[in-house]
């Protein structure tokens, strides 16, 4: 059975992701990033069982109305949790090994498309970007942290090189309310010109919202969780939107893999083949241009995948 058809969120680089993860009927599959669903979908229509997390109670709430949840057994299980608790949660669930985990990190389409979410400079809303609609949100940060601060945020987590005196004209402008209040500061301060091809808020709204939801930490949390839950032949496939992200995935994966080299000798020794816990890395996997045009937003879209080997987990994980 299949979820109502109309979904406002375009899956990016789906027929890779299969690719990757291969699912199989029978097969159980974690969907750390459920969004929209439109890759637990996909896993659902393969036969798999899906254990799909989301922090977003907007999202969990869709995905209680898709009728895979209230069959016998449910071939559709939600955890309105963040991705980063997967094996504690899926443990309360009495499992110990999956056999494909997926994460589509960052910001979802449906997020992004609901001003009343704050994620958005496009459209004016509440100042929010809270995944978790929990915790302090983006209008608390702005309005309450140190100057010197919020120019970190911007300069680590948007690689805002004006960070220091984006962060001066907020300090400036505060309190500040809404998204269009955040949006008309930065572009002040950087002298955004209407037409200029890239909005210079852009990085500001991006460093803001990764700091709010901790969505680096918690990626290097999940990354360990999958390395944890995956079963020898399990498969790993995440799909990350900027270079923060896919450094973090990247790195991960060659560590796992053995395949980092030690910058010094004084330096423990990088694991050998055989304490290998992933193998089979691809390569940087990105969107065709027929992809990209029909769905821009897939154009920063990189795919990352790799096979769980028979390695134990290793102890830093």
């Amino acid at each position: 059975m299949s979820a109502p058809a109309s979904s406002p969120h375009v899956p990016v680089l789906l027929a890779e992701v299969l690719e990757a993860l291969a699912p199989q009927p029978g097969d159980l599959i974690v969907d750390a990033t459920f969004g929209a669903g439109g890759y637990t979908r996909a896993f659902l229509d393969a036969g798999a069982t899906v254990h799909a997390f989301d922090r977003d109670p907007d999202a969990i709430a869709v995905g209680r109305e898709w009728p895979e949840t209230r069959e016998d057994p449910p071939r559709l299980v939600l955890h309105p949790r963040r991705f980063s608790e997967m094996v504690a949660a899926l443990a309360e669930a009495g499992i110990a090994q999956v056999d494909g985990v997926a994460m589509d990190v960052g910001v979802s389409s449906m997020q992004l498309d609901r001003p009343e979410r704050g994620f958005a400079f496009s459209t004016n809303g509440p100042l929010d970007m809270t995944m978790s609609r929990e915790g302090p949100t983006a209008a608390e940060f702005l309005n309450g942290a140190p100057e010197a601060e919020i120019a970190d945020v911007l300069f680590h987590y948007g690689e805002e090189r004006q960070s220091r005196r984006v962060a001066r004209a907020i300090v400036a402008a505060r309190p500040l309310a809404t998204t269009g209040d955040l949006a008309q500061v930065v572009r002040k301060a950087l002298g955004y010109r209407a037409g200029a091809p890239k909005d210079p808020a852009t990085r500001s709204f991006q460093a803001i919202r990764i700091h709010v939801n901790a969505e680096l930490a918690e990626l290097e949390q999940a990354l360990r969780g999958a390395e944890r839950v995956l079963r020898t032949g399990g498969r790993l496939a995440v799909v990350s939107f900027h270079s923060l992200e896919d450094r973090i995935v990247k790195r991960f994966l060659r560590e796992a893999a053995g395949a980092v080299a030690r910058a010094s000798r004084h330096l423990p020794e990088a694991p050998d083949a055989a304490s290998a816990t992933f193998a089979q890395l691809s390569k940087a996997i990105r969107p065709s241009e027929a992809e990209t045009l029909r769905n821009p937003r897939a154009r920063s879209a990189t795919l990352r995948a790799a096979v769980r080997t028979a390695a134990p987990v290793r102890e830093a994980a």
